[in-house]
């Protein structure tokens, strides 16, 4: 019983310092009720305060640390968004731990806020292309096409949604919006250099797949 009692003030907590300490605007709250209210239903389903707690790896691995790594990518191609971004700020917190579902259920609020919020939709997309073991889904897809159509000078959209067309094997449509992105860019692009790289290595692994497909 303690352990319940334990987990809703954990959660009041967090609610407070989310909406004082992070200023999280109030159209958030509710977003940010229903994510911490998810947590205590899933607490009391599968919770058991009874036995000694054992450590284990979050379901949701982040190989490589590739988490970290796409945030990053994607602030750096989106040109550094300001961190005023409450809900980008806490999304990107739960996807460094692993917990992509919940940090696309939080965007869900900074979408609904603002529907012409592009990096909330990209954020959003690469969180539920994780979330699907790195499978590219409807809803991922989706929340991609909005985030292009948020922000159509941004690399950052197109740049993801190749990166998840090829890693769910349709490396030609992949392909063609990396080239179709590198045609687009400036030659002076901070990110141009890292994209031809790897445009040549999807050519390179497109070129072994053929090669192994026709061989005797």
């Amino acid at each position: 019983m303690m352990g319940y009692v334990l987990a809703v003030g954990l959660a009041v907590i967090a609610f407070g310092a989310l909406a004082v300490l992070l200023k999280l605007p109030r159209k958030g709250w509710e977003a940010a009720g229903a994510a911490l209210l998810l947590g205590l239903a899933g607490y009391a389903l599968q919770g058991n305060p009874s036995e000694a707690g054992a450590p284990k790896a979050p379901v949701q691995k982040i190989a490589g640390n590739s988490a970290v790594a796409a945030i990053e990518a994607r602030q750096q191609l989106s040109g550094n968004v300001p961190m005023s971004d409450k809900f980008l700020v806490t999304a990107d917190a739960l996807s460094r731990n692993g917990q992509f579902a919940d940090a696309a259920g939080y965007l869900r609020g900074a979408v609904q806020a603002d529907p012409a919020n592009g990096e909330a939709w990209l954020a959003m997309a690469n969180a539920l292309f994780a979330h699907a073991d790195r499978t590219l889904t409807p809803a991922s897809l989706f929340a991609y096409r909005r985030a292009s159509l948020a922000a159509p000078g941004n690399p950052a959209p197109p740049f993801f949604l190749g990166l998840a067309l090829a890693e769910s094997g349709r490396l030609d449509e992949g392909r063609a919006l990396w080239a179709d992105l590198l045609v687009r860019s400036a030659p002076d692009a901070p990110w141009r250099g890292d994209l031809v790289a790897r445009l040549a290595e999807l050519d390179a692994f497109i070129a072994r797949q053929r090669g192994a497909a026709i061989a005797p």
